[in-house]
């Protein structure tokens, strides 16, 4: 119960969308990489074998947990949640599994979630970290082999440039020998954690995605799941990209970039994830940015349905939020 009234009381929180995706900043071969810069791979079928340079020029000099979690701090939010691993496959922490991993694989060989992690407990934020349990393009047995490309950001939801065959593909291969130990990695790591955030639940069955949910209960008992877990196992609602709903949902359908088909919340815990401009992950060409008014209207609509509002930013290469953004929340946010 404790978990869920916090939830319900914190109202506004931080994401940051950070991978190798932001080396390339939105643009590969002179093509860009719309609206989604963090789907760059999939959008222009990027063969594993060049992606994974990108480890070798992922150096983020500048990157300063504590200037982050001051940000989200500073204007109110009360938590933060980071990627852990995105759909390309890169651990974003010392991960023993996979040696494709910001500490084995790239200059910089600093583990940054537990850098985030210290942070959070220094300034008094609390941490969720999101983790893409289905999709996971470094791999030959990723998710997102049984789903047509509708409604994904790039060719395919799944590797269908390296590994084209989905007859010689299985799921469950993946999800044994990576997504598991993986996720308990992250849940015995890196402290208490507030939330687990999964996304794009294409492939899973009921069975994994329960076991995913009881392994998290196990190693986190209040940390809270959200809805893209899949296969409607979950402790909240997550609602669709930049979703802001004139009321609190009903018997809500879902999609793919929702929750799969999920049922109102049983404990009235919604929330929105939401971008400051049009891309999650860091993009140089994305200069559409939200007024601070917009932001302020936005965030003040949401409380008002007791959604929670959960605001993206993208840091750079360098690790570094940029200045729009950190602008653009300051005035928006500042002192609250």
């Amino acid at each position: 119960m404790e978990n869920r009234t916090w939830f319900k009381e914190a109202r506004f929180g931080m994401m940051v969308h950070w991978g190798l995706y932001a080396v390339l900043g939105g643009q590969y071969q002179n093509r860009i990489a719309r609206p989604y810069a963090e789907w760059i791979q999939s959008r222009f079928a990027i063969p594993n074998r060049v992606y994974e340079r990108l480890a070798s020029a992922f150096n983020p000099i500048f990157f300063d947990a504590e200037e982050w979690v001051r940000l989200a701090k500073a204007c109110g939010m009360k938590y933060i949640v980071v990627t852990s691993k995105h759909h390309d496959g890169f651990a974003m922490y010392h991960s023993w599994v996979d040696k494709y991993n910001v500490v084995d694989a790239t200059p910089f060989h600093r583990d940054v979630l537990g850098e985030i992690a210290e942070a959070c407990y220094k300034h008094g934020l609390k941490l969720g970290l999101y983790y893409s349990q289905d999709l996971d393009w470094h791999e030959l047995h990723g998710g997102g082999y049984l789903s047509e490309p509708v409604g994904c950001c790039g060719v395919s939801w799944d590797n269908s440039w390296d590994f084209p065959d989905p007859s010689k593909k299985d799921y469950s291969i993946c999800f044994e020998n990576k997504i598991l130990p993986q996720v308990k990695e992250i849940l015995t790591g890196y402290g208490d954690l507030c939330l687990i955030w999964f996304d794009v639940p294409n492939t899973l069955t009921e069975a994994q995605s329960r076991k995913l949910y009881d392994l998290v209960k196990e190693y986190q008992p209040d940390a809270l799941i959200n809805s893209r877990l899949g296969n409607g196992v979950y402790d909240y609602v997550s609602l669709g990209d930049n979703e802001i709903p004139e009321s609190i949902p009903g018997d809500a359908q879902g999609d793919l970039n929702s929750c799969d088909g999920f049922k109102p919340s049983p404990y009235g815990l919604y929330e929105t994830a939401a971008t400051l401009n049009d891309t999650w992950g860091f993009s140089a060409y994305d200069q559409n940015w939200k007024s601070p008014e917009e932001l302020r209207s936005i965030r003040n609509h949401l409380k008002s349905l007791g959604i929670n509002y959960l605001l993206n930013v993208g840091p750079d290469a360098l690790g570094r939020i940029p200045a729009p953004s950190v602008e653009i929340l300051k005035k928006a946010f500042a002192g609250e």
